[in-house]
């Protein structure tokens, strides 16, 4: 495992983190397989982990706080987010911070994920949306000034809305954010426009999520794909966006190396660019776990690739269906 260092935090973190999503709310999630894979990731050198209080309720910050646990001798960093008041994912440029963030609320729920980590203070929480329109507003810097004054939360940041990538840079301007979890991938390139140049001269960490464009990336995703109607990606991968996702990643196939996978050439891609400090693929499964740390080994996609890669960016806009 290849370390990085966490922005202004000084942290030296594991390139590849593991994203805590489908721990809670998706199917296929079964404690003692969950717990394996957790497990098997740590001894391959993970010490990132991203969850978030609306992934189950909770449920999936307690998961974590069980693998805390059983690796207490180990330094794992935690990062988990504040669910907007509403429950509306992503927020609308018309919403008040109000609404979403109020200062009490912000308090109330740190409390409620440092209960639910068991720890007595959490490495990194974040807003798990956000409007850049929210950046000079004091009630949420005066909220979060207070927990890190009480030692409650160590450092900040925003999970910033599906394709909205420049939708927080006057808030990073502020100097109160110490990361941005952005999606960034193949096909999600738009972060490197304005974005990463910002969090590069603010000393900003960077968390790449989403490596995979919720599966597309994969390579395993086909026209014909059918999910459970409970799992969220039912109402995600509509016929419009399935058959374009398809069709987008077939176009990759004859740029994929010998011997490599769709899904190993997607995470190669993200740890190729150097502004990236973790990407945080979900993963259930211990095979997948293998695969995704064994892509952290210091060696990236040729400059040949990488350019040829810049071709297949989609650029999309947030839809009814884009959540």
């Amino acid at each position: 495992m290849e370390y990085r260092k966490f922005g202004r935090t000084g942290w030296q973190v594991s390139e590849v983190g593991y994203g805590m999503w489908g721990m809670a709310g998706w199917t296929g999630s079964e404690e003692q397989e969950v717990n394996n894979a957790l497990d098997k990731s740590i001894e391959l050198g993970c010490n990132f982990f991203d969850t978030a209080w609306a992934y189950g309720d909770g449920l999936s910050e307690e998961i974590l706080n069980k693998t805390l646990k059983r690796h207490a001798e180990k330094k794992l960093y935690v990062a988990t987010k504040i669910p907007p008041k509403n429950r509306i994912w992503p927020s609308k440029a018309h919403f008040n911070i109000a609404d979403v963030f109020p200062a009490d609320y912000i308090v109330e729920y740190t409390e409620k994920s440092l209960k639910n980590l068991g720890v007595e203070a959490i490495d990194l929480q974040q807003f798990h949306v956000w409007e850049d329109a929210w950046a000079q507003h004091d009630e949420w810097k005066e909220a979060i000034t207070k927990l890190t004054k009480d030692g409650k939360v160590l450092s900040w940041g925003l999970s910033v809305n599906r394709w909205e990538p420049n939708n927080c840079l006057e808030t990073l301007k502020t100097d109160l954010i110490d990361a941005v979890q952005v999606i960034y991938n193949i096909f999600d390139q738009n972060p490197e426009d304005a974005l990463l140049p910002l969090c590069r001269e603010k000393n900003i960490a960077v968390i790449a999520r989403v490596p995979f464009d919720e599966g597309t990336l994969t390579g395993n995703l086909t026209k014909e794909t059918v999910f459970p109607a409970e799992d969220w990606r039912s109402t995600y991968f509509v016929p419009e966006n399935l058959h374009s996702s398809v069709d987008h990643a077939d176009a990759l196939r004859p740029l994929i190396p010998a011997g490599m996978s769709m899904a190993e050439m997607a995470i190669r891609f993200i740890l190729s660019n150097p502004d990236i400090s973790t990407t945080i693929p979900g993963m259930r499964k211990i095979r997948n776990v293998e695969s995704n740390m064994g892509c952290s080994d210091g060696k990236g996609l040729s400059a040949q690739l990488l350019q040829e890669l810049k071709g297949h960016r989609w650029d999309r806009t947030p839809t009814e269906w884009s959540q």
